[in-house]
C-alpha cells in the first residue's frame, strides 16, 4: 500500500480565504445594487443610510414581527422588479415597476418642462 500523501493545510487555508474574499466582494456588490434599485443611494446620504440600518436592527431585535413584515415587503419588491423579464406577475397585474431614484427624478423633470423647449 502506498504511503498517504500529507495535506497541504496552508494551501487549503489560502483557498478558503480566497473564496471568503470573493463572497464578501459579491455581497458588497449585491448590497450596492440593492441600494441603487430601491433608490436609497440617490435619496439618502451614507450617514442616513447607516442610521436607518442601525435603527432597523434595533427594531428587528425588539419586534420580530416587524422584521417579518419587512421581509415580505422586500420579497414583493423583488417580484415586482423582476416581473418585466417573465412577462408580468400577479403581484403587479402586468404593470411595469415604478421608476425609482435618478430615473424617477429625471422623468419628473422632463414632464415639468414646457413642451415648447
Amino acid at each position: 500500500m502506498a504511503p498517504r500523501r500529507p495535506r497541504d493545510i496552508d494551501a487549503e487555508l489560502r483557498a478558503l480565504q480566497d473564496k471568503a474574499r470573493l463572497l464578501r466582494n459579491k455581497q458588497k456588490s449585491q448590497l450596492g445594487e440593492l441600494l441603487l434599485a430601491t433608490g436609497a443611494a440617490d435619496t439618502l446620504d451614507p450617514d442616513a443610510l447607516a442610521g436607518l440600518l442601525l435603527h432597523g436592527l434595533e427594531q428587528a431585535k425588539a419586534n420580530p414581527q416587524a422584521a417579518e413584515s419587512w421581509r415580505q415587503r422586500g420579497e414583493a419588491f423583488f417580484r415586482r422588479t423582476t416581473s418585466g423579464a417573465n412577462g408580468g406577475s400577479a403581484a403587479t397585474d402586468g404593470k411595469p415597476a415604478p421608476a425609482t431614484g435618478r430615473i424617477a427624478r429625471r422623468d419628473a423633470e422632463d414632464a415639468a418642462r414646457p413642451a415648447a423647449e
